[in-house]
């Protein structure tokens, strides 16, 4: 495949602006693929620590670098030394490259490298999915079933990755009620999972109209809504929840906004003896921990993202089933209107933004 010289990527400089630069087409070096860029999309944390203000250190520190880490694509060059990877493969990028060496990247856990010198995330400390071209880890691909687009790729290495990793902890399945509170991205990939896993019945919570208004027009499959009661999260949310469940709350639940409010509703919804995780990045909580947490016997979970090896199980279990994460996508657009992406993104009021390839 001829390859060109030059490529255009995307750049955030911090004050809710995009740059675009020029850079030479990477070559792939030992261990290493290139990939062309099918969709790469954008993170609410791209948002919230870096497209706004540059806020991130240690992990989140934002190195300059072509933005973009939820990246998808097909690999059209292959280094010496790739053992599994070949041209023409579709694969999705785990997003974070890491020693390979400590404890949680020998268990497919490089989100929480040990290593800070060799952690380096796709799109914060090297260069990542918005760019027409991406030199990659060998290791770090993860293989596309040929029935999934490479929208639900890109949607599965962050956003969808990181809801499956805290369900699947909290062992939910159709037994279960799904309390959601935050209905952007996240949460719809844990109400699109919910069902995968059998859920029959999934409570959801935002603030945003907009969203609640997106939510309410999707469905899990022919007839069957994603999320089964939308409601917003106002003072009357508790008391919405209590009575959808007849007093009890739900057996399981998961935060997905980070915000402190959202937090506190999926804890004071959950039922006694159930389960509640957070994944939602950033501020602070505060609540009466007796009453809400120890006499309630609840197990409260903390999820970071999730190991490449639940990435690749993911993503079988999604080819399986015939689920679309790009059925929650908000608005698909090309690399030249990256700037507007963004500015769609941070309104945050649907489903996932994303730049696609041709």
């Amino acid at each position: 495949m001829n390859l060109p010289s030059k490529m255009t990527g995307v750049v955030l400089p911090g004050n809710s602006t995009v740059e675009f630069r020029e850079y030479p087409v990477p070559t792939p070096g030992h261990g290493q693929v290139l990939l062309k860029m099918r969709a790469s999309s954008i993170c609410g944390s791209d948002i919230r620590a870096i497209y706004r203000e540059h806020l991130g250190k240690g992990p989140e520190g934002y190195n300059g670098v072509i933005a973009g880490h939820e990246p998808s694509g097909e690999v059209v060059a292959v280094g010496d030394g790739c053992k599994a990877r070949q041209v023409g493969d579709r694969v999705v990028i785990y997003h974070i490259s890491g020693c390979g060496c400590c404890p949680d990247c020998l268990h497919g856990y490089q989100i929480s490298c040990h290593n800070p010198a060799h952690r380096k995330a796709y799109g914060w400390q090297r260069d990542g999915g918005h760019a027409e071209y991406l030199l990659a880890e060998e290791v770090d691909c993860v293989p596309l079933p040929d029935n999934l687009t490479f929208v639900d790729g890109a949607f599965m290495a962050c956003g969808f990755g990181t809801a499956w990793e805290c369900i699947t902890r909290m062992n939910v399945s159709g037994r279960d009620r799904l309390l959601i509170t935050g209905l952007g991205p996240v949460g719809l990939a844990a109400a699109q999972l919910a069902k995968v896993l059998g859920v029959t019945e999934i409570i959801g919570a935002d603030l945003s109209l907009g969203r609640l208004a997106f939510v309410k027009s999707l469905e899990f499959k022919k007839g069957v809504p994603l999320v089964d009661h939308v409601i917003q999260s106002d003072a009357g949310a508790l008391s919405a929840i209590k009575e959808l469940t007849k007093g009890a709350g739900c057996e399981a639940s998961i935060d997905c906004s980070g915000a402190a409010p959202a937090r506190l509703l999926a804890l004071k919804g959950t039922r006694q003896w159930g389960r509640c995780g957070f994944v939602g990045e950033g501020g602070k909580v505060e609540f009466d921990v007796s009453p809400f947490l120890i006499h309630e016997q609840i197990t409260l979970f903390g999820s970071w993202v999730t190991s490449v090896k639940h990435l690749s199980d993911l993503a079988e279990i999604l080819g399986r089933h015939d689920v679309h994460p790009e059925a929650t996508v908000g608005a698909k657009l090309p690399l030249s209107e990256a700037a507007q992406a963004y500015q769609i993104a941070d309104q945050a009021q649907e489903g996932k933004t994303v730049i696609v390839f041709e």
